[in-house]
């Protein structure tokens, strides 16, 4: 029995060795089958950039790079105070990343500033000659110089409004800023008229031992400057990411269905809300295809008068001649008639009409 069994022992070893050899023979020309489809892919062109998915449940994307544009001019966007408006330099051979901290050469000598355009191509048209070069990318000694120079400025605010208040000038300090190799020290302020502070200067230049500059700014650039919150509870828009002000109407807020209340679409600035203009497009785009209150459309149920519009909503109220109740319609459902000037010159002729 024993022998019988060693056996069948032996030949299930067989068995299962074979079994194996041929798995590492199947697995091992699986393996030459898929390296050798690898090898027969191509390779991937310079002007392709493959983009990975970051969640990792996509294929990676490959976007081809931008093409040189023709008498192009490679630049990159810096600016020098968070949410202040980006300006050109020569980046002179050196490949800058949005976020760095650079070294470049202004008209007011070297500063510090922060990369947030990288290094690409714009037509010449759009550049401001002179551009000016890169000058390296800021070491730490640079960058421990930039935060005494913040120290220096914290320290000269009080001695200026000292000495504003000995020179008895109305001048409401806003910022004060030394230049990165502070060769001068600029002030701003806002004032209600002009103000005469040339004795000023002088004392001030001698105090601080550098050039002097005093800068008058408006009440926006100024809440630029101090920051804060807004009346939705967010920072305010021009601090927070608004390089440039743009014109605001009174025009955007009435197009938008906004109260004219003064109040409620004016910012702490006294002026008109920033945020109007943004959503300025949408509403001009969806007013074009919706009749204005006070415009006779046709509808499947009759004539009426428009008497409420919703524009985003591509929707109008309208209140119907023959049965005198109002019903919601949908733009498309409608036919323009006539408009309002239209329909106010029809009742106009009707009473002169009458009238004769």
């Amino acid at each position: 029995m024993s022998e019988k069994n060693n056996n069948k022992n032996n030949k299930k070893r067989r068995y299962f060795n074979r079994n194996r050899h041929k798995k590492k023979k199947e697995n091992g020309a699986e393996a030459e089958i898929e390296s050798a489809e690898v090898a027969s892919e191509p390779e991937q062109s310079s002007d392709e950039v493959v983009i990975d998915d970051p969640i990792g449940d996509e294929t990676p994307v490959t976007v081809k790079a931008p093409e040189p544009i023709e008498d192009g001019v490679d630049i990159v966007g810096v600016n020098f105070r968070p949410a202040a408006k980006i300006y050109y330099f020569d980046p002179a051979g050196k490949v800058c990343k949005i976020g760095e901290k650079v070294i470049v050469e202004t008209a007011r000598g070297y500063e510090l500033g922060v990369v947030k355009i990288p290094n690409r191509q714009i037509p010449a048209s759009e550049v401001v000659p002179p551009l000016r070069p890169i000058v390296r990318t800021a070491t730490k000694d640079d960058i421990e110089r930039a935060r005494a120079n913040r120290a220096l400025e914290a320290d000269a605010r009080p001695i200026f409004k000292k000495m504003a208040r000995e020179h008895n000038l109305d001048m409401h300090l806003v910022d004060a800023e030394y230049a990165f190799d502070n060769s001068k020290l600029t002030f701003y302020y806002t004032s209600e008229g002009r103000v005469d502070f040339r004795e000023l200067v002088r004392d001030l230049a001698g105090v601080f031992k550098t050039r002097i500059e005093l800068r008058q700014i408006g009440i926006r650039d100024e809440t630029k400057m101090m920051g804060g919150l807004g009346t939705c509870g967010k920072p305010y828009c021009c601090a927070e990411f608004l390089t440039d002000f743009v014109q605001v109407s009174i025009k955007m807020a009435k197009e938008q269905n906004f109260s004219l209340n003064s109040a409620k679409i004016s910012g702490s600035c006294g002026r008109l809300m920033c945020c109007l203009r943004y959503e300025h497009e949408a509403y001009e785009s969806a007013l074009a295809t919706t009749p204005a209150v006070g415009s006779v459309v046709k509808t499947a149920s009759g004539n009426g008068l428009v008497v409420e519009a919703r524009p985003l909503l591509q929707m109008i109220k309208v209140r119907l001649e023959e049965k005198d109740e109002i019903k919601l319609f949908t733009c498309e459902e409608v036919k323009l008639l006539r408009t309002p000037k239209q329909e106010k010159a029809r009742k106009n002729e009707e009473k002169d009409e009458q009238k004769e």
